[in-house]
């Protein structure tokens, strides 16, 4: 299979709903996977010690905000950008007036640009990660205010 071939099998995949795909053509297999991660995936780990382990640091800042504020987490792992393009304007500020459903950011993962959409209505009262910043999945990236 041709490097072409891999390609125009990508290129076509941008506009349809297929998360996963795989090939084998002579003896080439090429498997092609993605999508969002929707369900949180619950990992535990028990320390034997009486020392805490640390927090990173976005969670310290997040815990003491997050009584009152509604926190919008990366669905997944990749880069933040505020905006569609380098010269297009962010989506939000802080003070941004959203609502349910209003595109945030995006993350890009493996070359595809995947959209956040605030999960509530309200005011960004603080945007947690810098533009072209890596993120994590679950990292906090807005602290919204509801109001509806």
């Amino acid at each position: 299979m041709e490097l072409e071939e891999i390609k125009e099998i990508i290129s076509f995949l941008k506009d349809t709903d297929v998360t996963e795909l795989n090939i084998e053509k002579e003896g080439f297999k090429i498997r092609i996977k993605r999508g969002y991660v929707y369900a949180p995936v619950e990992i535990t780990k028990t320390v034997k010690t009486s020392v805490e382990p640390s927090q990173p640091s976005y969670q310290k800042e997040v815990l003491k905000e997050e009584e009152t504020l509604h926190t919008i987490t990366s669905p997944l792992v990749g880069t933040f950008y505020r905006a569609s393009s380098p010269d297009a304007p962010p989506f939000v500020e802080v003070g941004s007036q959203v609502k349910k459903g209003q595109v945030l950011c995006i993350i890009e993962a493996m070359k595809i640009m995947n959209e956040i959409e605030s999960d509530v209505s309200g005011i960004v009262r603080k945007i947690l990660v810098e533009n072209g910043q890596p993120v994590e999945y679950g990292e906090p990236l807005f602290l919204i205010e509801v109001t509806e």
